[in-house]
């Protein structure tokens, strides 16, 4: 026997039409009760006239090939315990993509199929994530592809004229062999940081650091590779930070870095000692502030948001877009806070506030 529809009280549909994803209900008998107005509006008809219609004539959803949600899903037939449709992407008469799922209700096992509800969602945000995972893979994939084309060429070149060589020569190639590997090493520990920052499975080892100490060496490795001045400015009575002394290189590589990459003139580090950041996560009374600037062109204020996003690249010299989502992720996770404002004369100045050992 089949079920006795069941429309929606007005207060029920009240609260459908409410909701951000579009809703169907059909009864045991393969009719509309209700549509709601997301869906309506995804459907394209009147909400109004899709009650007492079969659910194949209200639901015009097709798959790539042609075929109807209804006709595919059946979810009016099949085993008594199957009690979903799981989601799915489909095509609504406009062209664009929904994701449906559903609800397959009965009041026992050996009853007919008594209600389906189902949902419809926008793809935009399925396609949005399509996008980043896109941009990501083309991000590991141009960052790769040179070290890696360096390491190959480099070792071919010495397996094939080894006897030719002088030491000189091979000293140069596996030189720079190393420092690529370097390059992908760090590329391949960004990529992990910043998974475990998205997923909060960071973990941190934190101990009394000399913050001076580690500053200095970070600003000797960048100073050893560009012939940019960098000028470290650092009193001789700082406290330690509490910090994952990893970490904390991390942080400070990719501030000074980026600052001689973006940026232009002399690179100047300043340390000092200040008091914590209103709001921040530590109840630390004192803080260290490391600041980073440039004699760039400095960093516009309505922008100044997107540099802690993953992949935001300023101008076109390279790197993975991921350095400044790092600090940001690593920064707070110790206590810490990060801003960006502009430097005096000009330029972008970046400061990071960081708890000390004595009062975390």
């Amino acid at each position: 026997m089949t079920p006795v529809p069941r429309p929606p009280s007005d207060e029920v549909r009240a609260v459908l039409d409410d909701l951000p994803d579009g809703v169907v209900l059909a009864g045991g008998d393969g009719r509309v009760h209700h549509v709601s107005a997301p869906a309506a509006r995804m459907l394209g008809l009147v909400a109004a006239d899709a009650p007492g219609r079969p659910l194949s004539e209200v639901l015009r959803l097709q798959d790539q090939e042609g075929a109807s949600w209804c006709a595919s899903n059946s979810p009016f037939q099949g085993l008594a315990t199957r009690t979903a449709v799981p989601e799915q992407p489909w095509l609504l008469p406009d062209g664009s993509e929904v994701l449906v799922s559903a609800r397959i209700h009965r009041t026992a096992l050996s009853e007919p199929v008594d209600r389906v509800a189902i949902t419809l969602r926008s793809g935009r945000g399925r396609a949005r994530l399509d996008r980043e995972r896109s941009d990501l893979v083309a991000t590991v994939a141009h960052e790769l592809r040179s070290p890696l084309t360096g390491v190959k060429g480099f070792v071919q070149a010495l397996l094939n004229r080894w006897d030719k060589l002088n030491d000189d020569q091979k000293k140069l190639m596996l030189t720079t062999v190393a420092s690529d590997s370097d390059r992908l090493s760090r590329l391949i520990a960004e990529l992990l940081d910043v998974a475990r920052i998205d997923t909060g499975r960071l973990q941190l080892y934190p101990r009394p650091t000399d913050v001076a100490v580690v500053t200095g060496r970070v600003v000797d490795s960048v100073r050893a590779a560009t012939s940019r001045e960098i000028v470290l400015d650092a009193p001789d009575d700082l406290p330690p930070v509490q910090a994952d002394p990893d970490k904390l290189v991390q942080v400070l590589t990719n501030l000074v870095e980026n600052a001689v990459r973006h940026g232009e003139g002399t690179v100047r580090v300043t340390l000092e000692r200040v008091e914590a950041q209103p709001g921040a996560a530590t109840e630390s009374a004192t803080a260290v502030r490391i600041t980073v600037q440039d004699q760039g062109e400095g960093i516009p204020e309505e922008l100044r948001r997107r540099v802690f996003t993953k992949f935001w690249k300023g101008g076109a010299r390279g790197g993975s877009g991921l350095g400044m989502y790092i600090v940001g992720g690593l920064t707070r996770a110790h206590g810490g806070h990060v801003a960006i404002d502009d430097a005096p004369g000009g330029g972008a100045r970046v400061g990071v506030t960081w708890p000390v050992a004595d009062d975390a």
